[in-house]
């Protein structure tokens, strides 16, 4: 009897284990461009040059797709921190929070301009370019998000 008390309790641990770990949300940093992809991601450079430093105009464009046309504010919120008002549908891979200097200084500008291209597979981020911004509107969404 005290053995098959024992089992159930290892299996119940196991299949709490299991969901926990199913359910648990990514690191800040986690990349999210698939290890296949990612040579490519990171050979992709805004015409522009880096994106960090990036001239005024293309940051007013970036941060007017952004908040409009790219619709990016309802996940990532109008502050970039994760928190948009359609965030909450997320809550397993939460939308990145932009102000993470860590997310920040570990992704490269054509990894994000990337994830804008072709969305982030399990998580709430879909695919924007070409369906609703074209190549230079998602290189200046990236300059954009790199102000946060």
């Amino acid at each position: 009897m005290k053995s098959g008390t024992i089992i159930r309790s290892q299996l119940l641990l196991f299949v709490l284990l299991v969901v926990v770990t199913a359910c648990a949300t990514r690191h800040p940093t986690e990349d999210r461009v698939s290890p296949s992809d990612m040579q490519k991601a990171l050979a992709l450079k805004a015409p522009y040059g880096d994106a960090r430093t990036a001239p005024p105009h293309i940051i007013t464009a970036g941060k007017t797709i952004y908040e409009g046309k790219g619709r990016c504010f309802f996940c990532h919120g109008v502050t970039g921190k994760g928190d948009g008002p359609a965030a909450h549908l997320h809550p397993i891979h939460p939308p990145r929070n932009f102000t993470d200097c860590a997310f920040q200084n570990a992704r490269e500008d054509g990894e994000i301009y990337w994830i804008i291209k072709n969305g982030s597979p399990g998580t709430g981020m879909q695919a924007l370019i070409p369906s609703m911004l074209t190549e230079e509107e998602g290189w200046n969404v990236v300059a954009y998000v790199r102000t946060f």
